[in-house]
């Protein structure tokens, strides 16, 4: 199956559970999409087990360093086909994209996003909501850097909220900001056929538009809750977007004046944090290749 609308994908993946459901996922919501399944190969470049080994079987630096580039790119490649083997049974084209990295593993990924021209980075979380937050986290670091939008995807999902994946509504924070436009803009081009639903909170829906290139576009006015002012807004969109029983949540990275950046920031992140649904960052100037 191909797809249609032409989108392409990139993915970060590290061969856990999180990363193989995000692949899982993402070929629900952009069926028959190219991918390119992205593997970083880090230091130390091999698993802790065949650095042992290596190290057991000799005892010259020399040789143990080439026997851990010799192995470790093998297993990167292997790990990679596992997750090229997975995209291709969900419907995708995909193909393996992996790269040698010293670091930064969430700026790199949003490097690659860019160099391939990506529609979106595709990203499994692993423990982003609550508590367990890590600011630094791959996600993180990918939704603050990555001039592409990207979307990241919570595990596990509930049966619900798999169940919306097919075919649920988009949900879109709506301030009528530069940034809730974009957010707009790339809801409609990345998802064409399903219905928008633009989310107002406290009434700053500005000018919210009815229809998106002819397509009618839903707009819901809620109020935000107690407690800090990104997380009230993030829970209020997550309590939408369960009523609605939608696909995605998309927001956009910034908004419209100092004090909005400084908001809309920290909902952006609030809300990868808080929603138990596929979460999409948009930046405010999303690159998009001349068709």
């Amino acid at each position: 199956m191909s797809d249609e609308h032409g989108r392409q994908v990139v993915v970060g993946y590290d061969g856990s559970p999180a990363a193989s459901a995000a692949i899982e996922v993402g070929a629900l919501l952009f069926p028959g999409a190219h991918a390119w399944i992205g593997h970083l190969w880090t230091p130390p470049f091999a698993s802790e087990e065949l650095r042992k080994r290596l190290w057991t079987g000799t005892r010259n630096i020399n040789v143990f360093v080439e026997a851990i580039e010799r192995e470790g790119g093998r297993e990167a490649d292997r790990m990679t086909a596992v997750g090229v083997m997975l995209g291709r049974a969900a419907g995708w084209d995909a193909e393996p994209l992996v790269c040698r990295s010293y670091g930064g593993e969430g700026l790199r990924l949003a490097e690659l996003a860019d160099e391939k021209q990506a529609d979106v980075l595709l990203l499994g979380s692993r423990g982003l909501g609550g508590a367990r937050a890590v600011l630094g986290s791959v996600s993180d670091m990918a939704v603050h850097y990555s001039p592409r939008p990207v979307l990241v995807v919570p595990h596990p999902l509930l049966t619900d909220e798999y169940d919306a994946l097919a075919a649920g509504p988009v949900v879109v924070g709506w301030d009528a900001s530069a940034g809730s436009e974009a957010a707009l803009a790339a809801a409609r081009r990345l998802f064409p056929e399903r219905e928008v639903v633009l989310v107002a909170v406290d009434g700053d829906e500005g000018d919210a538009p009815e229809t998106v290139d002819g397509q009618p576009v839903t707009t819901v006015r809620v109020r935000a809750g107690g407690g800090a002012p990104g997380r009230a807004v993030a829970d209020a969109l997550s309590v939408v977007a369960t009523e609605r029983k939608a696909s995605v949540v998309v927001v956009g990275s910034r908004g419209r004046t100092a004090v909005r950046k400084i908001l809309l920031g920290s909902v952006a992140m609030a809300t990868l944090h808080r929603a138990h649904r596929p979460v999409m960052v948009v930046p405010q100037s999303p690159v998009r290749e001349a068709e």
